[in-house]
């Protein structure tokens, strides 16, 4: 007589094997046997509602590296590897935009969610990288981040994984300025936008015209001597191609030179040059002949990266009026990314999967859920629906490589803590910005012109807002840095009143109100704000 494991056992051997004999023997995708739809296209794995599903894996992702263990120096284990290992420690410092990428992700986290343990873990690591990774005030390249951190363990950033100590990424500082800028408006706390003056001042005074081999900064530079790097001699001297002369990724910076000036904070003459000189050379050379050059730290020759090319079309559409012909300049960039880093291995599920780099030909999970928000991006502003299905499943095909616990995988390799987080996250919650139906019919800030402050999606807030009535009314309450901007929030029913700063707003298609959208399980409510910044909805 079979004991209960051996009947188990048997039981599924068996419908495996009538599955394999019927043709029906499912795929698997890194954590998870595909699902598909009727049609044989892919659908998410956890969930068929691509809501519920991207939510979920958002959720895990976040869960996993908040409760990621603390490693022999004290710190997170984020904070000294760039890979994450079940068993023991990885011998490679951090990724070189590892926690600029946390950082861009959890400040629209920090919305979606209200969670304060968001917002605390951005304030811990830009304090902590702040104070142990700039260069000296009286280097060539003053007070910008070094990337690495040489000696994994000794909590000091000092370095380049590739070339070594002293070396810099000026894209990567352009990247944590433009991030302390937002952490400035998201804390109000001035050491954030001091930090990111003094980023910009260095990044400004270093930008040259350009040409086409060598972009208006170095990828690589020696912070205190200013010698652009080249390779030791095991690896051929690159600089004839440009691979430390050369990179493309100049959106952050662009970004922070125009939040300095909206703020009139700093030079801002000095960084309005810097962001025309930087302008004109994206145009003149990466926009017309796609050649988007390196973006990564542990590549040692030229390679195009899709993140470099998809960052300036998001950069582009972010901020049309720059560019009279933005959806031809769009369109060709991401038809780039398809003809020379498209990956058809999953083509007959609907997918379009895209490589990272031209010397990693390998699909990325992060990669392919950005060419996805992306794609949606140009949709929404567009108009051009063609590829709404296409990147849907890009989105779909990229939570298989999140597994139950929240370890996500670079497909084929490792657990890169980039790829899989920071990197990762923001692509989905963009995604859901501009298409609301893909956020789950829930309470959620899905995007907004300013940064939110406070959020609080409590049913019983405990803030007081003047609003004339008193009682247990059902409720959220957010906070901008702006006193004038646009939010798009979710909400599984039609508010029955929104207060700006104690005054009714109307609902209005036109100036200052809100308009509601009824979508399944709720809608979409958008707020026009054009005089205060603290907002609260009753139901």
């Amino acid at each position: 007589m079979w004991n209960s494991n051996a009947r188990k056992i048997f039981f599924i051997l068996s419908l495996s094997l009538i599955a394999s004999l019927n043709g029906f023997a499912q795929e698997n995708l890194i954590y998870h046997d595909i699902q598909t739809d009727a049609k044989g296209m892919i659908v998410p794995w956890y969930n068929p509602d691509n809501a519920v599903s991207f939510d979920h894996c958002i959720n895990l992702v976040w869960n996993f590296w908040d409760k990621m263990r603390t490693d022999p120096n004290g710190l997170p284990y984020y904070m000294n590897h760039q890979v994450w290992e079940e068993n023991f420690n990885d011998r490679r410092g951090i990724g070189g935009d590892q926690i600029q990428m946390a950082l861009s992700a959890w400040r629209m986290l920090y919305a979606y969610s209200g969670n304060e343990a968001v917002k605390t873990n951005m304030r811990f690591m830009a304090d902590y990288y702040l104070s142990h990774s700039l260069s000296p005030e009286n280097a060539f390249w003053p007070d910008i981040p070094y990337p690495y951190n040489c000696l994994i363990y000794s909590g000091i950033y000092d370095g380049d994984m590739v070339i070594g100590k002293g070396y810099t990424q000026p894209d990567k500082a352009g990247s944590f300025g433009y991030e302390l800028v937002n952490l400035y408006k998201l804390t109000d706390q001035r050491v954030y936008l001091d930090a990111a003056i003094k980023i910009a001042n260095t990044l400004a005074n270093h930008t040259k015209n350009g040409d086409s081999l060598h972009s208006p900064m170095p990828f690589k530079v020696h912070a205190v001597t200013g010698k652009v790097g080249t390779f030791t001699a095991s690896i051929s001297d690159t600089t004839s191609t440009g691979q430390s002369c050369y990179t493309s990724n100049w959106a952050p910076t662009l970004s922070l030179f125009l939040s300095l000036q909206e703020l009139n904070a700093g030079n801002t003459k000095a960084y309005g040059d810097a962001f025309n000189k930087i302008l004109v050379w994206m145009k003149a050379f990466p926009l017309v002949n796609n050649r988007w050059g390196p973006f990564f730290e542990d590549v040692s020759g030229w390679s195009d990266t899709q993140i470099n090319a998809m960052t300036f079309a998001r950069f582009i559409m972010e901020h049309p009026s720059y560019f009279p012909n933005w959806q031809k300049d769009v369109r060709g960039i991401m038809d780039w990314v398809y003809h020379d880093l498209g990956n058809n291995e999953w083509k007959k599920y609907g997918v379009l999967a895209v490589n990272e780099q031209s010397s990693f030909p390998v699909p990325g999970n992060s990669h392919t859920a950005r060419q996805g928000a992306d794609e949606l991006l140009y949709c929404k502003l567009s108009g051009d629906m063609k590829n709404y299905d296409l990147a849907l499943r890009q989105l779909i095909w990229a939570t298989y490589m999140v597994d139950d616990d929240g370890k996500n995988r670079f497909p084929t390799i490792e657990i890169w803590l980039t790829d899989g987080y920071g990197d990762y996250a923001r692509h989905y919650l963009r995604a859901m910005a501009a298409f609301p139906e893909l956020a789950p019919a829930e309470d959620h800030i899905l995007s907004s012109t300013s940064v939110v402050q406070e959020a609080d999606y409590d049913s019983r807030f405990k803030k007081e807002i003047p609003d004339g009535e008193t009682g247990p009314f059902s409720r959220m309450y957010y906070k901008t840095y702006d006193s004038k901007g646009v939010e798009q929030i979710r909400l599984n029913k039609k508010p029955g009143k929104v207060i700006l700063g104690g005054r009714i707003l109307s609902e209005s298609a036109n100036g200052e109100g809100y308009s509601w959208e009824s979508l399944s399980g709720g809608g979409c409510l958008t707020i026009r704000r054009l005089k205060g910044n603290e907002v609260l909805i009753k139901y």
